[in-house]
């Protein structure tokens, strides 16, 4: 989940300006604030335009306490981007568990026996198996678009 990326890119840097480790809090925050980029660039206002923006409005908060934290070394910056990617990533669990819970209702009251697919944790790990390298198709509408790895 790019949550828990960016939340374990934020706390690197965090640990890294509290070492004074320059290069190291670079490099982690850096990689935390691409994931907000991803994060940003992955909604489709075509949805739900009122919500998209509040959610890119946060994302961009998110961001923008990140660049300040690399800028500045500021843990207060990284803390308040922590606080928000936890909350965040509690939103979507709680979220993905409503989600299951409204379709495991809605088959026990049409007697849908038929077992569903295995669903993935919210929190289990996203990465295809090592042998297995995915195919990046860039967005329809966005011919330059491609998804960012969050490894490492």
């Amino acid at each position: 989940m790019l949550y828990d990326g960016a939340m374990r890119f934020a706390l690197q840097g965090r640990d890294a300006i509290e070492a004074q480790d320059v290069e190291k809090a670079y490099d982690a925050l850096t990689r935390a604030q691409r994931i907000m980029l991803e994060l940003i660039n992955g909604l489709r206002e075509e949805v739900d335009p009122p919500l998209v923006k509040q959610v890119s409005a946060v994302y961009m908060f998110i961001y923008r306490k990140l660049v300040e934290a690399n800028i500045n070394k500021n843990l207060a910056a990284v803390d308040d981007a922590l606080k928000l990617l936890r909350y965040q990533r509690e939103t979507w669990v709680m979220l993905l568990d409503k989600l299951h819970r409204e379709q495991a209702d809605s088959e026990s009251a049409t007697g849908d026996s038929s077992p569903s697919p295995p669903q993935a944790a919210p929190d289990a790990p996203t990465r295809p198996a090592p042998d297995h390298q995915p195919s990046v198709q860039p967005a329809p509408d966005r011919p330059d678009y491609q998804p960012l790895s969050v490894e490492g």
